[in-house]
């Protein structure tokens, strides 16, 4: 089941990325009191009672400017109210109400989506309490007077953001059709890629970088079966102006991917895989979902018999923390290998649905043991009774163990190897959970 996307908007310096924090329990987000720090949306997942969700922060909307940063800014987080399933609207309590939160108000107005208003910086309720009253005039319901940085009111806060969720979910539950997000940096061939599969126009295609700004899907059949593409805004580049704080500059594919079952990285042949391209591929992995790496405009390459699996060799080294990816060289242009993306993703969904018998898993564990002693410290050896499938999607194992202290990364990346050796789990990362014995 998909998490609903809940996005953080409004005027800058309102306290968004203070709220942002505290919500995540982390210092995520650039906290700075020049307006403007907080300039691309970023993400975390969030649990609230039975409820888990994706939180994005967006930088501030400044309606009216036509300053290089806040117009890009605005860009941003107009995106993220696109692909956002509940709006939190926050405002400057003390300061109160101002003609900006107007003017955001009405952008938020013309997306429908659910808006919950908040009225922050609330410190001293008998003090500023009488100030949320004025935000009633923006027509957008009951304003929640909090205060991010004294962590009053959050409460009621994630309630009523909750309570837009269960028709969300609903619509989720209803179709289980394998959606791939097609992902990638502007101008890689996202589009054109999906028109080629669709095989038609379904989407406008053109070399202007950013041309899709909003997340589409788009429904296709192959073969009988079929399939939803998401396409996303391409992810741009790093800006060249210069600020002291870090940019998040490829945040705008996070809700196509939290949405999918599949992601397909699109890169750009000519260019090669980007330090952009690697990081889009972590939040897959971190995410759980498959991973194909699409190599297009392969027609353009100038090839002899060792250029594929030079670019093959190239893709598993600066994806090493995702070797299980599947590459395929396509051209969006000419058609060639396009359908050979339906047998991978195919094939994808196979293994990521795949269940192993306890009794197949744990013979399997045992010699595996044997061929490799578990690591020791000061005497003390790991040992691994036992070891059992709970979920797919990802394939997710539990190993009952005698003490977590012992357990190392290589080992776990052995037993995941011979997993792999074993059944294959293809596009699919693999999770392995190390539970004591006593717990």
């Amino acid at each position: 089941m998909n998490k609903p996307i809940v996005a953080i908007v409004g005027r800058p310096n309102v306290g968004k990325s203070t709220l942002f924090n505290v919500l995540a329990g982390d210092q995520i987000s650039i906290v700075k009191d020049t307006p403007g720090v907080t300039r691309d949306r970023i993400y975390t997942d969030i649990t609230w009672l039975d409820y888990s969700f994706t939180l994005i922060d967006t930088g501030g909307i400044e309606p009216e400017s036509s300053d290089m940063l806040l117009v890009s800014m605005r860009e941003q987080a107009q995106i993220a109210i696109d692909t956002a399933d509940v709006i939190i609207f926050v405002t400057d309590g003390k300061e109160g109400l101002v003609d900006t939160d107007h003017q955001v108000a009405d952008i938020l107005r013309r997306s429908h989506k659910p808006i919950v208003l908040v009225a922050n910086k609330i410190d001293d309720f008998r003090k500023y309490g009488n100030n949320i009253y004025e935000f009633y005039d923006l027509g957008l319901g009951e304003p929640f007077g909090i205060s991010a940085t004294g962590r009053l009111g959050l409460g009621e806060l994630l309630d009523e953001v909750c309570k837009n969720f269960p028709r969300i979910l609903e619509e989720t539950e209803e179709d289980d059709t394998p959606r791939i997000a097609i992902v990638g940096k502007p101008n890689a061939g996202k589009s054109s890629l999906i028109n080629k599969l669709a095989g038609e126009e379904r989407v406008i295609v053109s070399d202007i970088a950013g041309t899709t700004r909003d997340a589409i899907d788009t429904k296709v059949s192959y073969n009988g079966n079929d399939y939803i593409f998401i396409d996303t805004a391409g992810i741009r580049r790093k800006s060249r102006i210069k600020e002291d704080v870090e940019r998040y500059s490829i945040i705008r594919a996070v809700t196509a991917i939290e949405r999918s079952d599949i992601v397909v990285l699109v890169i750009d042949a000519k260019e090669g895989l980007t330090e952009q391209d690697a990081k889009i591929a972590g939040i897959a992995d971190e995410k759980g979902k498959g991973l194909i790496v699409c190599v297009n405009k392969w027609d353009a390459i100038q090839k002899d018999d060792k250029t594929i699996y030079k670019y093959k060799q190239e893709i598993k080294d600066v994806l090493s923390f995702a070797s299980y990816a599947e590459t395929v060289f396509i051209s969006a242009l000419t058609g060639q290998r396009v359908l050979k993306l339906f047998e991978e993703i195919d094939l994808i969904i196979q293994h990521q649905n795949l269940r192993i018998q306890t009794g197949v898993i744990n013979e399997l564990l045992v010699n595996a043991t044997v061929m490799k002693q578990p690591p020791s410290d000061k005497g003390k050896r790991l040992r691994l009774y036992y070891i059992t499938q709970v979920s797919v999607k990802p394939p997710t194992f539990v190993i009952f163990i005698n003490d977590k202290d012992l357990t190392h990364f290589s080992y776990t990346r052995y037993i995941e190897n011979r997993i792999r050796d074993a059944f294959g789990f293809t596009g699919t990362p693999i999770r392995i959970i190390y539970r004591e014995r006593k717990e």
